[in-house]
């Protein structure tokens, strides 16, 4: 109902602004027309939706109930496509939605406010020789770091690429005009451009610009599109049909889907993507040669998977422990059926890294001072904590490990040497290069350079290298960007306060002057750079002052970060239900069993190395430290041994989990399942779904497109879509009329349409799916699926 909501209004909001373009005023009589169609709509939705609440909680699915579960009282907190929580609040200089810094010119406390452009050259500017590496951690530490990001936060650029006043395109100039907020460069600067482009993120619905169609401008939020859990989403998907189209439902296994093209020396990689833009076409270019084979995007659950290769690798060996679980699940209880074999190993992989997370991961971040302060032993749900991802946590405080970055991806042999045949590219070389998995070595490689080479030392004098502050994303964008420069105008782009205002909220001093600044830096030369840039503490952005302080000790931030972080964290787990150590979640036998996992295990089950560090985020020199496979302790599983059942059917034993106190619910009975195929639907007309995947009863006829009801009751409905084109859209049709319309995002080059309703069918009802523009750019991987949930 949010979603919908939210898509009126930015309709509505769109076309008030296309019209003031087009004709220059806005008559009276046009708005309040607009105003009375869209009040209808919505007068509309809502009643549909009070009618289809009436006894909705008898519809609710297991993963559903989870996720209630997990949120407690408040089914808001911690969900998915809601706002980040603010704890301070936002700063926009008209108080609203313009970021400090939109007006150039304007003063902020007394002082113009520096160009983030020309901060991350006066003080993050490294050279790739330059860069120390850390002398105690791995460059594991970095990449798990941007794993359990993808996790938590996910923030949507605006769905529209084009300047809401004069429609140019936000790529392609240097104007400020909603929602093109490009990063100016100075005039001493080596780039030759004038700018970077720059896209704000989203509103949330009702904030900003919509705000006054819901009864008031309000200060402008931004969303999230992922769950706050320590969920693994970015194996599985934020939502239930993207978790549908990530599975292999093509056999009842509970398996995940693979690469059906290639593998890696016979073990599993990601299937790959769809997509009418390649931007992991970069092959050619990089070694220039072009002939050589092009390959796709790698999918999975979290859209950014392909954005290094070594981000891909931990993909893909999560993929491979899932369905290495799945098997051995499968063999322990033969009449387990897939979805209860899917579910349960789902379950499994989410505690594995709620343990290695809070375990073995966060103490070398925030140090053991933070950890027994915050974080130590698990002190029980509480339903009165929100675990929703702050604003300044997903855009500031969590992005310290991009000081953490090597220049270079590294690739080693079986000795843990520089690999002969594979040497380490540059890191701007590894960027959107799913090639290199595939034709250069595989996974092996990888992570031996992840586990036996040191992290990027965070220091005062050499922040960030030159490849992620002037060759980021090179091959795969028009024009290279900044990272660095990227974080500040983000933290702008969100209304985030000032450096001082939050180590007030952590209880630290807050510096007046060069002096005190200078104090808290340890460092008199960097403190008089800040001053010079910014001319008072108050302006230093949140990011930039917070990954320039010292480190706190044993840890690989400052203190204002590790406050920020291990806080964000403790809400994570008291805020969630379904925390792995919380009772009735999980048997006393199966935590125990959870005690004892490793990202060590999980490296030996799922690749060819036969070596490991114990402790793979602990730097050790090859020899001390490091042992074989088969004397690392295999994951014991005998704890999810069902005993109450030694017979019976796969089907019979359908949505059943008797090991684990979960919630649960009548047996759903699938419908139809199918895919599009080689297909090119005309507009306006049913989609017709070639490729049965279930049809058990022909309800769905795959030539007319169209789902019959056989059998009365209420039905789950669930597509998901992926569109060639800028632009499409798909509508869930009952009986000739719009039930859904739906839920699209924008990527590079093509659009996701997905959607999931639930309809209380009689005998002949008809239910189909209908594109009214870009139904012949559908890819072949877009399904729809039927389930029937209660019969009458």
């Amino acid at each position: 109902m949010n979603r919908l909501l939210c898509l009126l209004a930015a309709g509505l909001y769109l076309c008030l602004q296309g019209h003031v373009n087009a004709e220059g005023r806005l008559s009276l009589s046009f708005i309040q027309d607009a105003v009375r169609t869209a009040r209808a709509t919505v007068d509309e939705a809502y009643e549909y939706s009070r009618k289809e609440s009436v006894g909705r909680c008898h519809l609710i699915t297991e993963d559903d109930l989870e996720v209630i579960a997990a949120m407690g009282k408040d089914t808001r907190r911690g969900a998915a496509n809601t706002p980040f929580t603010r704890w301070l609040p936002a700063e926009y200089q008209d108080k609203i939605t313009q970021p400090k810094g939109w007006s150039k010119g304007r003063k902020i406390n007394r002082n113009r406010l520096p160009l983030v452009r020309e901060v991350s050259n006066q003080i993050l500017r490294s050279a790739n020789e330059d860069v120390e590496s850390d002398p105690l951690y791995t460059h594991l530490v970095t990449i798990f770091g941007q794993w359990t990001d993808h996790d938590l936060t996910f923030t949507p650029h605006s769905p529209v690429i084009r300047s809401f006043s004069n429609g140019i395109d936000c790529e392609k100039t240097c104007e400020r005009s909603e929602p093109c907020f490009p990063i100016q460069i100075p005039k001493s600067d080596s780039k030759s451009e004038k700018c970077m482009p720059f896209f704000r993120s989203a509103a949330g619905c009702g904030s900003a610009n919509t705000g006054h169609l819901f009864g008031g401008r309000t200060v402008r939020q931004q969303m999230n599109s992922l769950t706050a859990f320590i969920d693994v989403g970015q194996v599985y998907g934020s939502d239930e049909t993207k978790a549908r189209f990530l599975r292999n439902l093509t056999a009842d296994d509970g398996l995940l889907k693979v690469n059906t093209e290639h593998s890696d020396n016979g073990r599993e990689l990601l299937p790959f993507a769809n997509m009418s833009a390649n931007m992991c076409a970069t092959r050619a270019h990089m070694t220039g040669n072009s002939s050589v084979e092009e390959v796709p995007c790698f999918l999975a659950g979290d859209e950014r998977s392909n954005e290094n290769i070594a981000l891909t690798t931990l993909h893909t060996l999560m993929l491979r422990e899932h369905n290495r679980l799945a098997r051995a699940l499968s063999a322990l209880n033969p009449h387990w059926n897939g979805e209860t074999i899917y579910q349960e190993a789902r379950k499994i992989m989410g505690a594995f890294f709620q343990v290695i997370t809070f375990r073995d991961y966060l103490f070398h971040i925030v140090g053991p001072d933070f950890i027994a302060r915050q974080l130590s032993t698990y002190p029980g749900y509480d339903e009165n904590v929100d675990p929703s991802i702050a604003n300044v946590f997903a855009t500031a405080a969590y992005r310290f490990a991009h000081l953490m970055v090597q220049p270079f991806m590294f690739r080693l042999n079986e000795n843990y040497e520089e690999h002969r045949d594979f040497p380490s590219p540059l890191l701007h070389r590894a960027f959107f290069a799913p090639w290199r998995i595939i034709f250069e070595g595989g996974l092996d490689p990888i992570l031996r350079g992840l586990v036996g080479r040191r992290a990027k030392l965070n220091t005062q004098e050499h922040m960030m290298p030159d490849e992620l502050r002037d060759k980021l994303f090179k091959f795969s964008s028009e024009l290279a960007l900044d990272l660095g420069a990227l974080n500040m105008q983000r933290g702008r782009d969100h209304g985030l306060a000032g450096y001082n205002k939050w180590r007030g909220f952590c209880g630290l001093s807050k510096p007046k002057n060069r002096a005190e600044l200078a104090e808290v830096m340890n460092n008199t030369v960097l403190a008089d750079k800040l001053m010079d840039l910014y001319g008072t503490v108050e302006n230093i952005d949140v990011w930039l002052g917070g990954v320039a302080e010292p480190f706190v000790n044993g840890g690989r931030v400052g203190p204002l970060f590790a406050c920020l972080i291990a806080t964000q964290f403790q809400r994570i787990r008291q805020g969630d239900r379904m925390w792995w150590e919380n009772d009735g979640v999980f048997t006393d036998a199966q935590r125990r069993s959870l005690r004892d996992t490793s990202l060590a295990r999980i490296i030996c089950d799922n690749t060819g190395i036969t070596d490991v560090p114990t402790r793979p985020f602990q730097y050790r020199p090859r020899g001390t430290g490091y042992n074989q496979c088969k004397d690392i302790p295999a994951f014991d599983l005998s704890p999810w041994k069902d005993n109450k059942s030694s017979s019976g059917s796969r089907e019979s034993e359908a949505k059943r989990s008797p090991v684990v106190a979960a919630p649960m619910h009548k047996e759903v009975k699938v419908a139809f399942s199918v895919r599009l195929g080689n297909n090119f639907p005309e507009a306006g007309k049913p989609i017709p779904f070639h490729e049965e995947i279930y049809n058990g009863q022909k309800s769905y006829n795959i030539e007319t497109g169209i789902f019959t009801c056989k059998e009365p009751g209420v039905y789950e409905f669930q597509f998901h879509c992926m569109i060639y084109q800028n632009a499409g859209n798909v509508d869930l049709m009952h009986n000739g009329k719009l039930v859904l319309h739906s839920f699209t995002t924008r990527q590079s080059g093509y659009i996701t349409a997905s959607g999931n309703v639930y309809i209380k069918l009689k005998q002949g009802d008809e239910v189909f799916l209908l594109a009214n523009y870009g139904g012949n750019g559908l890819t072949s991987d877009s399904f729809f699926s039927g389930h029937l949930l209660f019969t009458e």
